[in-house]
């Protein structure tokens, strides 16, 4: 027991840690940025001038292809490194003050987001070393992976019903506002709670609109068999442009993944890190 609490104790010091949140916010930073990039290129999309796939990786390559865009990649790698450590260190020994179940499910969605963040770091990393991929033929090689197994298709299916379902808890977050919470709103001007409050909410509504879209394109490929149709988020955008008044509820979501970056500019001053 000893040598588990002094771990944890190490592990708390850690994501308490000033460098880390200087980094973490630095971290917000990149995320923002990406996003900015990702409904740029989704509403070139909606405008019928498609600038590059409209994804993570998309979107990182777009920005190393701006002056000074390595650079920014490299700090951004950097960032999202740090915003994984931060998330894995409070999987293991953050959200004290929830109880029970609630902070068991904390935990495990901070255990979540130390893998996105982590993912989205190991993508920035290799567009910055000359070795990009493409997001869209990832997800169809590893589901064409999966359904080569006898029960393939039934964990498609179910992967993609579980992204619906994120999707939806995303819109919920979104339209409950319940990201306030994790903002130092005591040191906000009432015009930037207001402000922030209105970006967070777009922001997460589109991106539980973009999830969602995911997460059927997963079932349409496991029930027809096909990995073909498992694109990603850049598929996601696509099949919505192509749908009756698409176009215009693309630009929705683009605004709204805008919005998202533009909160994440908020959070990396204003949000609460540490464990």
């Amino acid at each position: 027991m000893t040598v588990v609490h002094s771990a944890r104790r190490t592990a708390h010091r850690a994501a308490r840690s000033d460098i880390l949140e200087v980094l973490t916010r630095i971290g917000f930073v990149g995320y923002g940025l990406l996003h900015l990039t990702v409904a740029w290129i989704a509403a070139q999309i909606a405008l019928g001038h498609p600038t590059g796939e409209g994804d993570q990786a998309g979107a990182f390559r777009y920005l190393a292809e701006q002056p000074f865009g390595r650079f920014s990649l490299m700090v951004s790698v950097v960032g999202l490194a740090a915003m994984a450590v931060w998330q894995l260190l409070l999987a293991f020994v953050g959200h004290r003050q929830e109880r029970g179940f609630s902070r068991t499910a904390e935990r495990v969605a901070s255990a979540v987001r130390a893998v996105v963040y982590a993912g989205l770091a190991w993508t920035a990393y290799k567009v910055v070393v000359g070795s990009p991929t493409s997001q869209a033929r990832q997800a169809q090689e590893a589901t064409a992976g999966v359904m080569a197994h006898p029960a393939g298709r039934w964990l498609v299916g179910l992967a993609g019903v579980v992204v619906v379902a994120i999707g939806i808890g995303l819109m919920a977050y979104g339209a409950r506002r319940a990201f306030c919470k994790r903002l130092m709103l005591g040191r906000m001007s009432r015009s930037a709670r207001r402000t922030a409050t209105v970006l967070g909410e777009a922001g997460y509504i589109a991106k539980g609109i973009a999830f969602g879209i995911v997460g059927v394109l997963l079932c349409q490929a496991a029930s027809k068999h096909n990995a073909a149709r498992a694109r990603g988020l850049d598929g996601a955008l696509r099949l919505l442009v192509d749908q009756p008044a698409g176009p215009l509820a693309l630009l929705g979501v683009a605004t709204g993944f805008a919005a998202f970056g533009a909160y994440c500019f908020f959070q990396a001053r204003y949000r609460k890190v540490g464990a």
